[in-house]
């Protein structure tokens, strides 16, 4: 569960003091595309001309995922989302930028945080097989409306959404079910899209011998 296994950990750039970080490297959550949410990544630092800072790339990918939840009603990356000090947080692709642990392909293609906290292109390009065409354009759309803002104008924007609460230093577990409800969407609706979302995960898991 994504609240077990956090400390505090003051002075981590863009996560507002005490934010928690996984205390140890623990492995990243099975449903999350680590090679997926890289190449959304890689294609938000091509638009912004191959260096960001983290806070605010962290920050487009927690739209873009938002935005294909409710346009779709299934994420782009699979990641896990948690509410800290300075908004939502996808917690895997936070984890990847932070935490001393085995990124292969994060690593391959992205920097670990340089001066002034920002991270940057490296190696060979990435590919975008792994992402749809809607998707891609998607991302595009959200860096189009958000690309130009600065990282404390996006953390504005993020402390409005609707499923974000203050943790106070913490950082508090945001469902899938809590953005939906903070849309607007019935009941019905969320109950069918969260068993769809269960089957589709359940597909991914025969695949790829996790089951």
């Amino acid at each position: 569960m994504l609240g077990q296994g956090l400390v505090s950990s003051a002075g981590v750039p863009g996560a507002g003091p005490g934010a928690s970080i996984q205390s140890r490297p623990l492995p990243i959550e099975s449903r999350f595309d680590e090679a997926k949410a890289t190449q959304a990544a890689c294609l938000l630092l091509q638009l912004r001309g191959g260096r960001m800072h983290y806070l605010k790339l962290l920050k487009l990918l927690y739209l873009a995922d938002r935005e294909a939840l409710l346009r779709w009603g299934i994420p782009i990356t699979w990641d896990r989302y948690v509410a800290m000090d300075q908004g939502p947080v996808p917690s895997n692709a936070y984890r990847l930028v932070v935490e001393d642990l085995p990124k292969p392909a994060w690593a391959k293609h992205i920097s670990p945080p340089l001066g002034d906290y920002e991270i940057e292109l490296r190696g060979e390009p990435a590919t975008t097989d792994r992402l749809s065409a809607a998707e891609e354009q998607l991302l595009r759309e959200v860096f189009a409306r958000y690309g130009s803002k600065n990282r404390w104008d996006l953390v504005r924007i993020m402390h409005e959404l609707p499923e974000w609460r203050d943790p106070r230093g913490s950082a508090l577990p945001i469902s899938m079910r809590e953005i939906f409800q903070g849309a607007g969407w019935e009941e019905a609706d969320i109950q069918a899209v969260l068993a769809e979302l269960d089957s589709v995960q359940s597909g991914r898991d025969i695949l790829s011998g996790r089951m």
